[in-house]
C-alpha cells in the first residue's frame, strides 16, 4: 500500500485575516513528515489545502507528480484523521470504517474482507459491531485511523491524532502509529504542537511559524541547529542570546561575557544553549568543557520531570536538573554557583 510522493510548490491559503504563506514541502512516497508548531501557526489550515477542503490562493498540490490542485476531495483518495476524530455517531465501528470505500461502490465481499482485515491490525476486530457514542477516546482514535486508511490512500493526513489522549493511551497510540507506518507505508504528512511527539514519529520535522515554513530538516537536526531564535525558543533551547562572533568564529562575546564556540560566521549573531546541556555546581570543577562561568541563583522552577535554575552571570542562563540534584546541591535564591558547557554546546546562528 505503499503511498504516493506529496510535493507542495510555493503554496499560500487564506482563512479569513491568517494567510499561510510560500509553503514549499516534499515528502517522499512512503515517508513521515510532522509539520510542529504552535497553535495558530496554520497546521491545520494546511492539512486542509493538502485534502481539497481549502482552495489554495496560489501554488501546487501534486500527489505521485500529479496535480491535484483543482480536483475536489473525494477525487484525490487521501484519508484523513481529524483532530477530533469526526466519527459518524448514527453508524457502528464497522459502518464508519466501511464509509470511504461504500463511496468507491466496492462488492460488498470485497468491502467486509478490507473492513475487517484493517480492523485486525488496529486491534478492534471486537469493535465492529459497536456503537461510536460507546468508545474510549483511544478505541475512537483507532476507528478514525482505520476509516482513513482501509480506502489505501495515496497520503495520510493527521491532525494532532495524540492531543485528546492521556499519557498511556498517547504511548500507546504513538507505537501504533510506528508499527502502521513499518508495516502498510503509507505517505504521512502529520501535524503537532507536541516536540516530543515529533521526534518520535517524523523521519522529518518541519516547523511551521506565522503561516511560513521557519526550518525544515532530520530532527536532530532541528533539535541540535535551530534556523531562527524563533524556532530555537520555540524548541525548548532557552537561552537564546545575541552577541558577536571574533573573526575566527572561536569566541562569542556578549555582556562582557566571553563564550568559546565552534563556528564559521564572524559578525553580529545568535547563539543557543540548551538548558540540559550545562552543568550547573557549587565550586569550580575540572572538565573538558570549555565555558566555565560564575553566577548567581535568581530562581527555580519545578517543571514536571526537571526542575529549571535562573541563574545571573550576566547574561542570564537557565539551567535543568533533577529533582535529586536539587536537593543534593541545597540551591537557594542567591547562591553563587557554576556553570560548565561544551563549545560545541553552542549554537551560533
Amino acid at each position: 500500500m505503499k503511498g504516493a510522493s506529496l510535493v507542495l510548490e510555493d503554496l499560500r491559503v487564506k482563512a479569513g485575516s491568517f494567510l499561510l504563506s510560500g509553503v514549499d514541502l516534499r515528502v517522499r512516497g512512503g515517508g513521515y513528515l510532522v509539520i510542529l508548531g504552535p497553535t495558530g501557526a496554520g497546521k491545520t489550515v494546511l492539512l486542509e489545502a493538502v485534502a481539497g477542503l481549502r482552495r489554495p490562493a496560489a501554488g501546487r498540490v501534486l500527489l505521485g507528480g500529479e496535480d491535484v490542485t483543482p480536483l475536489p476531495p473525494e477525487r484525490r483518495n487521501v484519508g484523513y484523521v481529524f483532530q477530533d476524530h469526526a466519527l459518524f455517531p448514527h453508524l457502528s465501528v464497522f459502518g464508519n470504517i466501511a464509509f470511504g470505500l461504500r463511496l468507491r461502490r466496492l462488492p460488498r465481499r470485497e468491502l467486509a474482507r478490507r473492513v475487517e482485515g484493517m480492523a485486525r491490525l488496529l486491534g478492534i476486530e471486537k469493535l465492529l459491531p459497536r456503537r461510536i457514542e460507546g468508545l474510549s477516546g483511544g478505541e475512537r482514535q483507532r476507528v478514525a485511523l482505520a476509516r482513513a486508511l482501509v480506502i489505501q490512500p495515496r497520503a495520510l493526513l493527521l491532525d494532532e491524532p495524540l492531543s485528546s489522549l492521556d499519557p498511556a493511551r498517547r504511548q500507546e497510540l504513538q507505537r501504533l502509529l510506528e508499527h502502521l507506518h513499518q508495516e502498510l507505508l503509507p505517505t504521512v504528512l502529520h501535524v503537532t504542537h507536541d516536540f516530543e511527539e515529533a521526534v518520535a514519529l517524523g523521519e522529518e520535522i518541519a516547523v511551521l511559524q506565522e503561516g511560513r515554513i521557519a526550518q525544515v530538516g532530520p530532527a536532530e537536526e532541528v533539535f541540535r541547529r535551530p534556523a531562527t531564535p524563533e524556532v530555537a525558543e520555540f524548541l525548548g533551547a532557552r537561552n537564546v542570546l545575541s552577541g558577536q562572533v571574533s573573526p575566527d568564529g572561536r569566541r562569542f562575546k556578549l555582556d562582557g561575557t566571553e563564550l568559546e564556540v565552534v563556528s564559521r560566521l564572524s559578525g553580529p549573531a545568535h547563539a543557543a544553549v540548551r538548558p540540559e546541556d550545562i552543568l550547573l555546581s557549587l565550586s569550580p570543577i575540572a572538565t573538558s568543557a570549555r565555558n566555565c562561568l560564575r553566577g548567581r541563583v535568581m530562581g527555580i522552577e519545578r517543571k514536571g520531570p526537571l526542575v529549571y535554575v535562573t541563574v545571573d552571570v550576566p547574561p542570564t542562563f537557565i539551567v535543568a536538573i533533577t529533582p535529586e540534584s536539587l536537593s543534593e546541591l541545597g540551591l537557594a535564591e542567591g547562591m553563587e554557583v557554576y556553570l560548565s558547557f561544551k563549545a560545541s554546546a553552542v549554537h551560533v546562528f
